[in-house]
């Protein structure tokens, strides 16, 4: 059965199309509006190998937050969906990444429970026009619509934007190992019998 989701949120703020494919190559079409966002999101789909269409039209001309908000909301969303049971997942993944001076570390755990444990300082203030301060809404919104606890801690780094990149690769590679079938675990990985 394929993991594969469509969402679709419109609001006073935003108009939001997206769609996934948990068991893609990692293939994108990015557009928000925002060129750093679109960046980072083209990473994250990369890099977890998950296939993401990504249409938003935004009030960009107010600033940049509630089109990367609204984003990350309706991305979990989909993540959801497209996990339905959740039924022979790894559930849990992590890794470090390292980006020239950055150093990154993401746990993920797909518990139903939907929470962003956020360690990440980020000393500039601006990658571009983007405001650094900005990532970490994205990785709220999407942490508490998809169920995840996604933990991420900048272990080191300067640059913000490598320090913004590394979480953006590193939440994707441990979303990778998490949403990934193993074909050793029956049912639901949880002790529970749900998650």
């Amino acid at each position: 059965m394929p993991r594969t989701a469509q969402v679709s949120r419109k609001t006073g703020e935003t108009d939001i199309t997206l769609s996934v494919n948990l068991d893609g190559t990692g293939t994108s079409n990015i557009h928000t509006g925002v060129g750093f966002f679109d960046h980072m999101l083209t990473a994250l789909s990369r890099h977890s190998l998950i296939d993401m269409d990504v249409q938003v039209k935004g009030d960009t001309w107010v600033d940049d937050h509630h089109t990367v908000e609204d984003t990350g909301i309706a991305l979990g969303d989909a993540l959801r969906e497209a996990l339905g049971s959740k039924r022979g997942i790894r559930r849990f993944g992590s890794v470090a990444v390292p980006l020239d001076e950055a150093l990154v570390l993401a746990a993920v755990d797909i518990s139903g429970r939907g929470e962003l444990y956020w360690n990440v300082d980020i000393e500039p203030a601006k990658v571009g026009s983007f405001d650094t301060e900005l990532a970490q809404e994205f990785f709220i919104g999407f942490a508490r619509n998809a169920g995840i606890t996604l933990h991420l801690r900048k272990e080191c780094g300067t640059n913000a934007h490598h320090i913004i990149e590394a979480t953006f690769k590193a939440c994707a590679r441990a979303l990778r190992q998490a949403v990934e079938s193993d074909p050793r675990v029956e049912g639901v990985p949880s002790t529970k019998g749900v998650l």
